[in-house]
Parts: C-alpha cells; structure tokens; sequence
C-alpha cells in the first residue's frame, strides 16, 4: 500500500477535480495515511459535513477517500462567517502527527465498533 506524501496529494489535486472545497489552511498527513490505509481496505467511515459545497467537518477523510477511491457520503452542515475557502494546493501538508497515541487507539476503537471487527484486525491494516 503506497505512502501518502505531500507529493502524492499535490500530485493528485494536480490531476484531478475535487469537487467538495477545503476551509482548513493545514492537513496532518499522518491521519490522512491512517484514513487511506482503513479506506483502501474497506473500513467504513462516518459522513463528512458540508454546507454548500464547502468542508465543514471531514477534511481528512475527505482526502483520504478521494486518493482510496472510496466512496464517503456527506450530510448538509452549517457554515459560519469565519468559514474560509482554501485551494486544496495551498494547504500545508504537515508530517507532525496531531494525534496522541491515546487517541489513536480510541479512534480504532471506535472504527473497529462502527465496522463490526476486531480491534486487532484494525491494528492490521495499519501496519
């Protein structure tokens, strides 16, 4: 399974059309790795939230779904004044991970409940 890069996603946003427009100026690429790998292997994921075409909530498995062809659903959000459009091209791709070890697990935790499966088969395709 590749690694997703900083090169990898502006190679990708390069290529191809994303419809849904981003408001957050940073994306942590050590989540959207985590996403990719859970997306590409067919773990299911919640809906993102959108108003008007614009991300709300859901920036990272937005990504993630796009490079994993996978296919997520949206359900209709509120935006606010303070909602900022950003080009998907001028985000700051961060390799700090964002998320605590702590969090991690309880994510996969939860990911493991929503899929019905093993919180060791999770911690598989991980690896």
């Amino acid at each position: 399974m590749k690694q997703i890069t900083k090169e990898v996603v502006i190679d990708f946003i390069k290529k191809n059309e994303i419809e849904l427009k981003a408001t957050h100026a940073k994306l942590c690429l050590p989540i959207i790795n985590r996403l990719y790998k859970k997306m590409a292997t067919g773990i299911k994921f919640s809906n993102i939230k959108v108003a008007d075409g614009l991300i709300i909530d859901g920036h990272h498995r937005y990504l993630a779904s796009l490079l994993a062809d996978f296919k997520l659903e949206t359900v209709i959000s509120s935006s606010t004044s303070a909602t900022k459009i950003t080009d998907w091209i001028a985000i700051d791709y961060v390799d700090e991970d964002w998320d605590t070890q702590a969090k991690i697990k309880m994510l996969n935790e939860e990911d493991a409940k929503y899929n019905e499966i093993s919180i060791e088969k999770i911690i598989e395709l991980l690896k």
